[in-house]
């Protein structure tokens, strides 16, 4: 698993297999977040395969699918309330673990700096500094 902190408690992933949960519950984590649409996996990563092998090793599961064009308010406020909820560390997954990090950052545009939150980013690999002009609107309240 190509695992990539982004705090010291949120991680992301590219596409993760339903054999790895019981190494995440071992590293500590209390819950996963798919954020990959059913459409872009085969049937062994369904939401639904990947749930039942989540529950099995004691992992909190929440599907939360997202593209571009689906990272809605709400969905990032299901994937910041999903997070605050577990008091453990907590990995989102998609394809390369790009959108999960975007949707967090989102979901977080209100609390923290727009530079912290690409710094933050940027420490687990991911770029998202062209997302500085609308984190900065998001925080300003625009």
């Amino acid at each position: 698993m190509d695992i990539r902190q982004i705090t010291d408690r949120f991680f992301a992933a590219p596409q993760i297999d339903a054999a790895d949960f019981t190494a995440l519950a071992e590293a500590g984590f209390g819950l996963v977040i798919n954020n990959r649409p059913d459409g872009e996996v085969g049937p062994d990563q369904h939401s639904e395969t990947m749930r039942a092998a989540a529950e099995a090793a004691g992992l909190r599961y929440v599907v939360n699918p997202l593209t571009m064009e689906t990272m809605t308010p709400d969905r990032q406020t299901l994937q910041r309330d999903s997070i605050a909820a577990c008091d453990g560390k907590v990995l989102a997954y998609c394809r390369s673990g790009t959108r999960s990090t975007i949707c967090w950052a989102l979901a977080h545009a209100t609390e923290m700096e727009p530079t912290e939150i690409i710094n933050a980013a940027a420490q687990g690999g991911y770029d998202i500094s062209g997302l500085a002009p609308h984190l900065q609107s998001l925080k300003s309240g625009n």
